[in-house]
């Protein structure tokens, strides 16, 4: 599918999540074969007043390639202005968050509440579109509950409004992450537009991407909590795609990437949050692994890299 002026040839996407696709995550995803990443979702207001968190969380390191910048918001105006505010070399597209099932953003019309609200979906779209040259794209769920799964419309008016993709997490919002992802959904609205559609939802091994693609026909798909610990994932969907044998990582590969996503992260956002930030990955990255549960019970006692250092060579076996 194209992706601006790219023609990528997998259609593989990062989904953005908050608090783990920062900059130095987004780069060990990227090394693995994902074609299109994109930031934490950042507050078009945030951004208005200049709020201190929106520099880390726009923060592009030059090695990056492909990554686009998720707003979130409900005035189209503003965030048409923030747009041109931020806008970089490093910034290939933007994307409208209308999936976050979180209270405190639906409370306040923004996220996944944009679903009841089909014609601001289209205004907000529509304005993005008139500032910049670079891909807009929506981030939906399959409606905001079972009485309402609407994207069907939503996907029509997005294309109307001249948005170049749509992404579908097949939940509603009131599913949060539960359930099962409805993919009936998905190929519906692949078969009502022409604009790529981006399949979302319990895509965690290479027989899920088959599964997918074969019944949805989506144009590409994105990858979430799949992610989380393993960005070994994109590696996995190659080879399923191109009929390959897949090895998981051994336990020092796992640890090795541990190790170097700490240090990147130190180096990125010093080491007080670094390691507290890695206490979360560290649980994602050993799910599994021998010993990962006493691991996990003694994570939150990490400080330092040397801390971390230490815990992993008491636990893990390489």
């Amino acid at each position: 599918m194209k992706y601006g002026d790219t023609d990528l040839k997998y259609g593989l996407f990062l989904g953005p999540m908050a608090g783990v696709t920062d900059m130095v995550y987004r780069q060990l995803c990227q090394e693995q074969g994902c074609e299109v990443t994109y930031t934490e979702m950042v507050s078009a207001k945030a951004i208005y007043y200049n709020n201190k968190k929106t520099s880390t969380l726009l923060a592009i390191d030059d090695a990056e390639f492909n990554v686009g910048v998720q707003l979130f918001g409900r005035e189209p105006e503003l965030m048409a202005e923030m747009i041109k505010k931020i806008d970089n070399d490093k910034i290939t597209s933007y994307d409208v968050n209308m999936g976050c099932p979180v209270p405190k953003i639906v409370n306040n019309g923004e996220g996944s509440a944009l679903m009841k609200e089909p014609l601001l979906i289209g205004k907000i779209v529509e304005a993005l579109v008139r500032v910049t040259n670079k891909p807009i794209s929506i981030k939906i769920r399959s409606g905001f509950n079972d009485e309402s799964l609407n994207a069907v419309e939503v996907a029509h008016i997005a294309q109307e409004s001249g948005a170049t993709h749509v992404a579908i997490h097949g939940r509603t919002r009131e599913q949060y992450y539960s359930g099962k992802a409805n993919w009936d959904i998905i190929k519906t609205v692949k078969e009502a537009v022409t604009i790529p559609i981006i399949g979302n939802g319990d895509v965690e091994c290479g027989e899920d991407i088959q599964k997918i693609i074969k019944y949805t026909n989506c144009d590409g798909v994105m990858i979430g909590r799949g992610a989380m610990g393993n960005p070994w994932i994109f590696k996995e969907l190659i080879y399923a795609l191109e009929g390959k044998e897949y090895t998981r990582p051994t336990t020092k590969e796992i640890v090795d990437t541990i190790y170097r996503h700490g240090n990147m992260l130190v180096d990125h956002k010093g080491e007080y949050i670094a390691m507290r930030e890695m206490r979360k990955h560290v649980s994602w990255y050993t799910r599994g692994l021998t010993n990962a549960t006493r691991l996990r019970n003694d994570i939150n006692r990490v400080e330092t890299i040397e801390d971390l250092t230490v815990l992993i060579n008491q636990f893990l076996i390489v």
